[in-house]
């Protein structure tokens, strides 16, 4: 069972502020469009009290340049690959009233959760993640993402999300 909702037109996103611009504005004014076009799905946790959004995060498909995946990854992946097949976790924002809750650790888990469900019938080797600054890349530090070299993206592989579900 997921945390999140799909994002849709019942949910307050006038209101939210997690205090980063891009976010903000690809939440109140994009996120919609993406979705109509699938160029990614949205998700929510809505404060079911008082109609805010908690918090959001988006997924879409990705590929990672096969040269990019870090030495030992890549030793048991094909060579015949040029890009392998990933879950692209585009944005992940909280709504300031909310933050400093531990709502960040629940989004990226149910994020976790449907990138490894989806893994099962479409493949995917990891969930990516392109940090918007350095308090997102240390948040992914913290959940055992590592540093593509040469690109700023981090991932975390399949197999060890699969762990948190087995």
């Amino acid at each position: 069972m997921y945390l999140t909702k799909s994002l849709d037109s019942t949910h307050n996103r006038s209101e939210f502020s997690c205090g980063k611009e891009s976010l903000d504005h690809y939440f109140k004014n994009q996120a919609s469009q993406d979705i109509k076009r699938k160029l990614s799905a949205c998700f929510v946790l809505p404060d079911l009290e008082c109609n805010l959004v908690k918090g959001y995060y988006t997924l879409s498909n990705a590929g990672i340049p096969l040269e990019l995946v870090p030495g030992l990854l890549r030793e048991k992946l094909p060579k015949s690959y040029k890009s392998i097949p990933a879950t692209l976790l585009g944005r992940l924002a909280i709504n300031v009233p909310y933050q400093n809750q531990g709502i960040g650790k629940l989004l990226l888990l149910d994020a976790f959760h449907r990138s490894y469900d989806t893994s099962k019938t479409i493949g995917s080797f990891a969930v990516v993640v392109d940090p918007l600054d350095q308090q997102a890349e240390s948040f992914y530090i913290k959940y055992g993402f590592i540093t593509l070299p040469d690109s700023g993206k981090m991932l975390l592989s399949m197999k060890k999300i699969e762990l948190l579900f087995i």
